[in-house]
């Protein structure tokens, strides 16, 4: 501990070299598994509840993990729609297999309580809390999602930033675009891109090593009959989708503007993912496979009615605390495709090299689970270093009522 203390504390040491080091003390991941993203309401997952799709992960998370149940000390639960996930979790890790000694939790800070999740974690093992936990991500955006029953209260509306915490995510995506500038035609190109990188990337198997399959039970809207299914990819992708073909789908929210569209815009998903993590000693001993080190996060807050923004504030201040360059030191970038327009803004304004952003596609392609992305992204990202034997994954998400959130990985299986 004293010198991954004595680390940190040296002057003069360049970022990479830092956070490329391996100490005992370390918050490593040692597996990262995730269901198929399903199309919310009409795909797979759409008569699956949230409890069964958690507890389907945790049963593949025991048998892939090659760890006593009994070792993780407590599972955070990332999501967004379900205000009984507390509930939910603590039961389906019973059910799955993890003894009642393991502990359990929820959180929820909107689109990046995935990575949160892991965050929460990691802090209780680097402060000697725990030396294992599981961070999970799940979303059933099929059972509904989380908006306000009821405005806020009279006093609070009173304040314009607080009032324009209730703006619909499209409102905020057309401000982007109207603020900022971000055309239509550079929106839907982005977006053909997304799609044309999933394409790719799912005909050449590239997302094999993250997918579990999950098998479920799936209700013919028609005659009510019941099947079993299981769910080995990605319902998302349009393979042959073109800037030609998204330039005719007609704007989603009209009433705000006219440039955020279904096809340029993420997809309503269910799925889940999970981050399994320990201190690296705790792993060596148990004889896990370290898969990555996890070196931090960060998050911070900007106005409400351009949410969409919030990585180009997010990545710069955590890079900032590794004192490490974007273009220099970051091979690989996962960033959350809530809207084209929030991500078109953050290439330009962040300068990111196309090559090393999304290369397997994003949410528009691939869908956001609201809770799940978080953590979906780690799993996804460290595949792709691994694919490429690179190092260094930055992962970010904007966040509603205006706020930001980066991940910072160094992947070990080269």
């Amino acid at each position: 501990r004293l010198n991954s203390i004595l680390n940190h504390l040296t002057p003069g040491k360049s970022g990479l070299s830092s956070i490329t080091q391996k100490n005992p003390d370390d918050v490593v991941i040692t597996l990262t598994i995730r269901t198929p993203l399903a199309k919310a309401f009409k795909g797979g997952f759409k008569d699956t509840p949230l409890d069964y799709l958690v507890y389907s992960l945790l049963k593949k998370v025991v048998e892939k993990s090659n760890l006593d149940p009994q070792m993780v000390e407590d599972i955070s639960l990332g999501n967004v729609g379900d205000g009984k996930a507390a509930y939910i979790v603590r039961a389906a890790a019973l059910a799955a297999g993890f003894p009642n000694t393991t502990a359990a939790s929820s959180v929820n800070r909107f689109c990046s309580s995935g990575l949160k999740a892991v965050q929460d974690i990691a802090n209780q093992i680097s402060n000697g809390s725990i030396d294992c936990g599981l961070a999970i991500g799940a979303e059933s955006m099929s059972a509904g999602g989380d908006r306000l029953a009821k405005p806020f209260h009279d006093d609070i509306l009173q304040n314009q930033e607080a009032a324009d915490c209730m703006q619909p995510m499209g409102q905020t995506s057309e401000n982007v675009g109207k603020d900022f500038n971000i055309s239509r035609e550079a929106q839907d190109q982005f977006a053909a891109e997304s799609y044309r990188r999933a394409e790719r990337a799912q005909k050449a198997g590239w997302f094999d090593d993250e997918i579990v399959p999950i098998t479920t039970t799936i209700k013919d809207p028609k005659s009510g009959e019941e099947k079993q299914v299981t769910l080995t990819r990605d319902e998302g992708p349009r393979w042959g989708t073109t800037y030609e073909s998204l330039s005719k789908v007609r704007p989603a929210f009209p009433q705000f503007g006219d440039r955020s569209t279904g096809g340029n815009s993420s997809q309503v998903t269910d799925g889940a993912a999970a981050v399994l993590l320990m201190r690296r000693s705790t792993a060596q001993r148990l004889r896990q496979p370290v898969l990555a080190k996890f070196c931090g996060a960060t998050v911070t807050g900007l106005a409400p009615r351009i949410m969409g923004i919030g990585p180009s504030l997010a990545i710069p201040k955590l890079l900032s605390k590794f004192h490490l360059n974007l273009q220099t030191d970051i091979d690989i970038i996962e960033l959350n495709e809530a809207f084209a327009s929030m991500a078109v803004y953050c290439v330009n304004t962040l300068g990111i090299d196309p090559d090393k952003l999304n290369v397997r596609g994003g949410a528009i392609a691939l869908g956001h689970p609201l809770g799940a992305t978080g953590a979906r992204q780690i799993c996804t990202g460290l595949s792709e270093c691994r694919r490429q034997k690179k190092k260094v994954l930055l992962t970010s998400m904007c966040i509603g009522t205006g706020q930001g959130m980066a991940g910072l990985f160094v992947n070990e299986q080269l």
